[in-house]
C-alpha cells in the first residue's frame, strides 16, 4: 500500500532504482577488464594516442561519410561514456553492414537498457562471427538463466580464443561443478593478467599443499598435576596472534611456492586479499618488513583482516600504539580478531571495562573467542559464576579451550562428573591441555591405565608435563628406553623434574670413576651433569645437590659450595648436610654446625649424628645425647645404631 503525501520518498526510490540499473550496467562493462569488458574495441586502434575529443570528432566526420570502421568505433566510444542514445544509431548502422565488433557492442547497449534477450541475439551473431567478447557475454547470459550446457559452450569458445574473462568465467563454472578442468582455465586467465584468477589459482594451490599438514595447537587452561608442580590457567586471551589470514604452506626461509608467485602477481595488480595472503606468507618466512608493506597495501584498500594482521606485526615490533590504531580500524569494520586484540590490550593495562566492551564487540562480530576471553577476564577478577557463563557459551559454540576451562572450573567446584564430558569434548576437538587434564582426572581416581592413555596422547602432541608423566610411568615399569625418550622431550620443553630424572637415568649408566688421582686432569662434564645443571638452574633442589656432589668429585669445591648453599637456602636438608661436610673439611666447623643443625631440624638423621659427635668432642655430653636421640628417631638404621651406641657411651660417662 502506498500512502498519499509520500512523494519525496517515491522520488528518492525512483532515483535509487535508476542508479542501481546504471551501476549494474557499468559492472557488465567493467567485468571485461583487459578487453574493455563486453565492449569490443578492436575497430579502434588509435584511442590511446589521440585526444578523446579529437578522436570522436574524426570518427564522427568519417561516420557521416559512411565509413564502417568509424561508425563502429564511434558507437563504442559513446557506449563506454554512457551515451546510449548517441551510440545506438552508429552501432546499429555498423551492425547492419556486418561489423562484428558493433554487433557485440550493440548487445552490450541493449543489455544495459534491459533488453536481455535481444542483446543475446546480437551477441550470438557476433560470437558466431568469431568475437571472443561476445562469446563471453553470451556465456554469462546463459549461465544467469541456468542453462549451464549453453553457458559452458560459449564460455569455452571465448576461452579457447585467449579471452581472459572467458577463461575465468569458464573456470568459475567448472569449479562450481567440482570439475578438475577448472584449474587449467584459472591458470590461463591468470597468465593473461586476470588478478582474480591469479588469486583463486593461488588459493587452490595453497589449499592442496596444506590440507594434509595441519596439526593441533598446544594452548589453553591446565590443571595442577600432582608431583609435577602447579600448572595454573594461562589467562592468555585468545586473539589469534599473527597473520589473521592463516599461514601459508612451506617452511620459513624456503623457496617461494607457486601459490606465493600467483598471490604476488594478483597483489601487484591491486587485489587486496592476495596482498593479505602474501603478507601472511612473508611473515611466516620471517620477512617482516615486506610482509608489513603488503599488509599495509591491503589494509588501505579496506581489508579488515590485513589491518588486524598489521596490528599484530606492529605489536610484535614494540609499537603498541600504532598496533592499536590498526586494530581499531579493523574492529570498526567488523573484525572480531582485532576486537579481541584490543580487549587484550586494555586488559593488560588494567582497563577492565574497556576490555570487556571490546570482547563483547568481538563476540557480536561472530568471533567465539570473545566469549572465551570474557570468561578469562571474569575468572581473573574472581567473578566465577560469570566466567562459567561465558566459558559455557563459547564451549557450546565449539571453542575447545573454553570447554577445557569450563571443565577446570567445574572440577575445582568439586563436580568431577560434570567436568569429565567437557574435558572429553575439548580433547576430542584437539585440545592438548584437555587430554592432559583427563590424565590427571583418571590418575586421581587411581585409574592409571586410562590416565596413561591420555598422557600419551597429550605427550604425542608435544605437551611437556604429559611427556614427564609418561616417562615416570615407563621408569616405574622398567622400560628405560621409552622413559628416556619421553624424559628428553619433557626436559627439552623446559621441565626441571624431567631434566633431573633424565640425568638420573644417564647417571646410573656411568661407570665407577674410581679413586681420585692426585695431579690428574679435571674431568669434563658429562651429559648427565649438564641435565642436572639445567634442572638446578631452574631451582630443582635435588638437582642442585647432585651438581654439587659431581663438582666436589671433580675437585671443584667452589662450584660444589655454590650449589650446596643454593639448595640449602631453598630448604634442602641434603644440601645443608653436604654443605656442612664441605665446610668442616675446610676447617669451618662452627658454620658447618649451623647447617647441620638446620638439616637435623628438617629431619636429616646423619646431620643429627654429626652434631652429636661434635658435641661429644667438645665435652657437651647432654647436648650430645640430645642429638643422639634425634638421630635414633630419624634413622636410617645404620645411623640409628651408631647413635644408640654413642648415646650409651655418653650416658656411661655422665654417670661415671
Amino acid at each position: 500500500m502506498v500512502f498519499m503525501g509520500d512523494r519525496a520518498t517515491l522520488l528518492e526510490t525512483g532515483r535509487f532504482v535508476q542508479r542501481h540499473a546504471r551501476n549494474a550496467a557499468d559492472e557488465i562493462i567493467e567485468a571485461a577488464g583487459a578487453v574493455d569488458a563486453a565492449v569490443d574495441t578492436t575497430a579502434e586502434t588509435d584511442a590511446d594516442t589521440e585526444n578523446e575529443t579529437e578522436t570522436e570528432a574524426r570518427h564522427r566526420r568519417a561516420a557521416e561519410r559512411g565509413d564502417l570502421a568509424s561508425m563502429s568505433a564511434l558507437g563504442a566510444l559513446l557506449l563506454r561514456r554512457g551515451d546510449l542514445d548517441g551510440a545506438e544509431p552508429y552501432l546499429r548502422g555498423a551492425t547492419a553492414e556486418g561489423d562484428r565488433a558493433a554487433a557485440n557492442n550493440l548487445g552490450v547497449l541493449l543489455h544495459q537498457r534491459g533488453y536481455a534477450e535481444e542483446a543475446a541475439g546480437w551477441w550470438r551473431v557476433a560470437a558466431v562471427a568469431g568475437s571472443a567478447p561476445a562469446a563471453h557475454a553470451l556465456g554469462r547470459h546463459h549461465r544467469e538463466r541456468g542453462d549451464e550446457p549453453a553457458a559452458e559452450y560459449w564460455l569455452r569458445q571465448a576461452a579457447e580464443q585467449g579471452h581472459a574473462l572467458g577463461a575465468y568465467a569458464l573456470a568459475d563454472l567448472l569449479e562450481h561443478r567440482s570439475d578438475v578442468g577448472a584449474e587449467r582455465w584459472l591458470r590461463a586467465a591468470a597468465e593473461q593478467g586476470h588478478r582474480e584468477a591469479a588469486y583463486r589459482l593461488a588459493v587452490a594451490l595453497e589449499r592442496r599443499a596444506t590440507e594434509t599438514t595441519r596439526g593441533p595447537h598446544d594452548t589453553g587452561t591446565r590443571l595442577p598435576v600432582p608431583g609435577a608442580g602447579a600448572v595454573l590457567p594461562t589467562g592468555a586471551p585468545a586473539t589469534g596472534a599473527g597473520a589473521a589470514a592463516g599461514r601459508a604452506a612451506g617452511e620459513p626461509g624456503g623457496e617461494p611456492t607457486e601459490a606465493e608467485q600467483w598471490f604476488r602477481q594478483a597483489a601487484a595488480r591491486g587485489h587486496r586479499r592476495a596482498a593479505l595472503h602474501l603478507g601472511a606468507i612473508l611473515e611466516h618466512r620471517g620477512e617482516l618488513k615486506e610482509a608489513g608493506r603488503w599488509y599495509l597495501s591491503s589494509a588501505k584498500e579496506g581489508e579488515a583482516k590485513a589491518a588486524c594482521a598489521l596490528g599484530f606485526l606492529l605489536r610484535d615490533a614494540g609499537d603498541e600504539e600504532s598496533a592499536a590504531v590498526w586494530w581499531l580500524r579493523a574492529a570498526q569494520d567488523g573484525d572480531g580478531n582485532a576486537a579481541n586484540a584490543l580487549g587484550a590490550l586494555h586488559a593488560a593495562r588494567g582497563e577492565q571495562q574497556t576490555a570487556e566492551r571490546w570482547y563483547r564487540a568481538a563476540m557480536d562480530a561472530g568471533d567465539v573467542n570473545g566469549a572465551y576471553n570474557l570468561g578469562l577476564l571474569c575468572a581473573a577478577q574472581d567473578r566465577i559464576p560469570q566466567a562459567e557463563q561465558w566459558y559455557r557459551r563459547a564451549a557450546y559454540a565449539g571453542h575447545r579451550e573454553a570447554a577445557n576451562a569450563l571443565a577446570v572450573l567445574l572440577l575445582q567446584a568439586g563436580d568431577a562428573n560434570g567436568a569429565e564430558p567437557w574435558f572429553s569434548k575439548a580433547a576430542e576437538a584437539g585440545s592438548v591441555d584437555a587430554a592432559f587434564n583427563l590424565g590427571i582426572l583418571h590418575a586421581g581416581r587411581d585409574d592409571d591405565r586410562t590416565a596413561l592413555v591420555w598422557y600419551e596422547r597429550a605427550a604425542a602432541a608435544g605437551h611437556t608435563e604429559a611427556a614427564l608423566q609418561v616417562g615416570i610411568a615407563a621408569l616405574r615399569d622398567g622400560d628405560e628406553r621409552t622413559a628416556e625418550r619421553h624424559l628428553r622431550c619433557a626436559a627439552g620443553g623446559g621441565s626441571a623434574e624431567a631434566a633431573f630424572r633424565l640425568a638420573s637415568v644417564l647417571d646410573a649408566r656411568r661407570p665407577d670413576p674410581g679413586p681420585a688421582v692426585l695431579g690428574a686432569p679435571r674431568e669434563e662434564k658429562t651429559e648427565c651433569e649438564e641435565w642436572y645443571e639445567r634442572a638446578a638452574q631452574q631451582g630443582h633442589r635435588r638437582a642442585q645437590v647432585r651438581v654439587g656432589m659431581l663438582a666436589a668429585g671433580r675437585g671443584d669445591l667452589a662450584e660444589a659450595d655454590r650449589w650446596y648453599r643454593e639448595a640449602a637456602e631453598a630448604g634442602s636438608r641434603n644440601g645443608a648436610f653436604n654443605l656442612g661436610l664441605l665446610l668442616a673439611r675446610e676447617g669451618s666447623e662452627r658454620e658447618a654446625a649451623l647447617w647441620w643443625t638446620r638439616a637435623a631440624r628438617a629431619g636429616h638423621g646423619r646431620a643429627a649424628l654429626r652434631l652429636a659427635l661434635l658435641a661429644a668432642r667438645r665435652g657437651e655430653l647432654t647436648e650430645g645425647r640430645h642429638w643422639c636421640a634425634r638421630a635414633v628417631e630419624l634413622g636410617p638404621a645404620e645411623v640409628a645404631e651408631r647413635a644408640a651406641r654413642l648415646s650409651e657411651a655418653l650416658h656411661q660417662e655422665l654417670t661415671a
